[in-house]
């Protein structure tokens, strides 16, 4: 295939990462903006030994999964020409998939938990412009630049006066800072910064930095320079299972690993005799110990500022856990780690997942340790979006 040639494709399922999959003499080539089941014209736009990339420039036959996009501006919604139904299709097959590619086993089937498609995006990053915009640049209060959200797989920044997936509360700073006011203002010296938005509270890293948010009606207190779940109503549906699941390992010791700012273990603690949160950003474990003494089981509970790595080490010879829930990041449990888990983990593992990749290679590890994986979910925490939050529950 050459860069000046078009061709004709027709769209098997979505990959992760939300490109739409086809072969072409037996390679895999990714369109991007294409829908399961459509024919399309094509142009290469990148070739690789065992896959290739191509651009799509016409659809031949539409999906009828195919509907028109609210917005295209910045292209992080890359699913949002998609039927939410079969957006949820697509993600439950990437997860399924991942287990068996990746794992090298089949899960169970993933029980699939919907959110609101729109609107429901509580926690947002921006990033500075610098220099003189037009039209819809964002004024940044006086901040000597405009703002806006990074292009999809481009370093580029788009202006954005609006973002449909957005909480209300984010929408109308959006769209009063676009008028001129001062509604989000970008933090000096810093060119990437956070807001967050729910229920009327608004925190911006360059304005009101820390707040009280409710959840399940209980009070957490968030830092908008602080990692936190950014879909509110899913990350309370989250909790409720996870304290169902957390119950059948009840009355002595769970640790929570990644535990950020301790949103797990305020819902958890009151389960088990004691409880260790590990966590090695040392602001974060702060607002941890100040979120759960508010729950009354601060007496109970220790804080580590460690990593998974560190704390496992120290681990050997105290009393086992019954109970471990870990929330890594994308890069999923470090190597040590999950032998660690394989070998000395608890009866009872929650693990959550931002990355089905890295979920199946730690679940392959557990399995060979002689975990059983007994239940798989997943929770749409980015509607739109080819991010896949999920939670796999693994026994011994």
């Amino acid at each position: 295939m050459t860069g000046d040639e078009v061709f004709t494709v027709r769209i098997e399922e979505i990959a992760a990462g939300g490109a739409g999959l086809a072969r072409r003499g037996g390679k895999p080539v990714f369109v991007e903006g294409s829908a399961p089941g459509e024919l399309v014209a094509c142009r290469l736009s990148e070739e690789r030994r065992s896959w290739a990339r191509a651009e799509l420039l016409e659809i031949a036959e539409a999906s009828p999964d195919r509907i028109e996009p609210r917005c295209g501006i910045c292209g992080g919604c890359n699913l949002q020409h998609i039927r939410y139904e079969a957006q949820l299709a697509a993600k439950t097959a990437i997860l399924k998939t991942a287990f068996e590619r990746i794992g090298g086993f089949s899960p169970p089937e993933p029980a699939v938990f919907p959110s609101q498609p729109w609107e429901y995006r509580n926690r947002m990053q921006f990033h500075r412009i610098n220099g003189k915009l037009q039209g819809a640049a964002l004024r940044g209060g006086g901040s000597g630049g405009a703002f806006g959200l990074k292009a999809r797989k481009s370093g580029s920044v788009v202006p954005v006066a609006d973002c449909p997936i957005a909480d209300p509360g984010i929408r109308e700073a959006l769209r009063q800072s676009a008028e001129g006011a001062a509604a989000i203002i970008p933090p000096p010296g810093k060119d990437r910064f956070t807001v967050y938005a729910r229920g009327g509270l608004f925190l911006s890293e360059g304005g009101k930095r820390r707040g009280q948010v409710t959840l399940l009606n209980r009070s957490l207190t968030l830092d908008a320079g602080l990692f936190f779940q950014s879909n509110g109503a899913m990350l309370e549906r989250l909790i409720v299972d996870l304290r169902d699941i957390a119950a059948a390992g009840a009355d002595g010791l769970m640790a929570d690993l990644y535990c950020g700012v301790g949103t797990f273990a305020c819902f958890l603690a009151d389960l088990f005799l004691r409880t260790e949160l590990v966590e090695k950003n040392k602001s974060a474990l702060a607002l941890a110990r100040e979120n759960l003494a508010k729950t009354g089981a601060g007496a109970t509970a220790e804080c580590f500022a460690l990593s998974g790595d560190d704390w496992a080490a120290l681990k050997t010879g105290a009393a086992p856990c019954l109970f471990i829930v870990v929330d890594p990041p994308r890069q999923g449990l470090s190597p040590s780690l999950s032998a660690w888990l394989a070998a000395k983990g608890p009866p009872l593992l929650a693990c959550v997942s931002c990355d089905p990749a890295t979920l199946a290679r730690d679940g392959g590890i557990l399995r060979r340790g002689g975990y059983e994986l007994t239940e798989l979910r997943l929770y749409d925490f980015y509607p739109q979006t080819a991010h896949i939050e999920s939670l796999a529950v693994f026994r011994k």
